[in-house]
């Protein structure tokens, strides 16, 4: 069990299918889960054999899940979502083409700045165990700003004199 600490380790699992009748990749990426808790040595592991189809299953381990008080926000929004999501935030290997995840994150905001940047955000159901953590920090640190009703102004110029 997780309580509200503000980091943890988790472990993505992601899965490799060959493309064929493509001249420019071989293969595609997914990110396919996360798993709490470091399943495996920092880098990559290969969890399960090619099957018939060519798939691959990896683990990917020696990651952080962090919280930043800065972000509750957006891990409220996420959490009130029809299908709450995990980010994982990873940069292309140019030696191997394979992804190389870096981050984990519940924020739909830092997610977004990363695919703004031109990196790959993989998104993935959330653990039952990383729901709670996120909520309890979230009602532990997020107070919502008071919504406030602006005052209509006029903005015809011959009005304004």
């Amino acid at each position: 069990m997780i309580s509200s600490q503000p980091h943890f380790p988790v472990t993505v699992m992601m899965e490799s299918r060959p493309i064929h009748g493509s001249r420019w990749i071989t293969h595609t990426w997914s990110a396919t889960g996360v798993v709490v808790g470091d399943h495996s040595s920092a880098g990559w592991r290969q969890a399960r054999e090619s099957d018939e189809s060519g798939c691959s299953e990896y683990l990917f381990g020696g990651l952080q899940l962090h919280l930043h008080v800065d972000e509750c926000e957006s891990y409220y929004h996420n959490l009130l979502a029809e299908t709450p999501k995990l980010f994982v935030i990873a940069r292309e290997d140019t030696a191997g083409g394979r992804p190389q995840p870096f981050q984990v994150t519940a924020s739909f905001d830092e997610a977004h700045a990363y695919l703004e940047a031109e990196g790959s955000v993989y998104e993935v159901p959330v653990p039952p165990e990383v729901y709670r953590a996120v909520e309890a920090f979230v009602l532990e640190n997020y107070v919502p700003e008071a919504r406030k009703k602006r005052k209509r102004q006029n903005w015809h110029p011959r009005e304004n004199r």
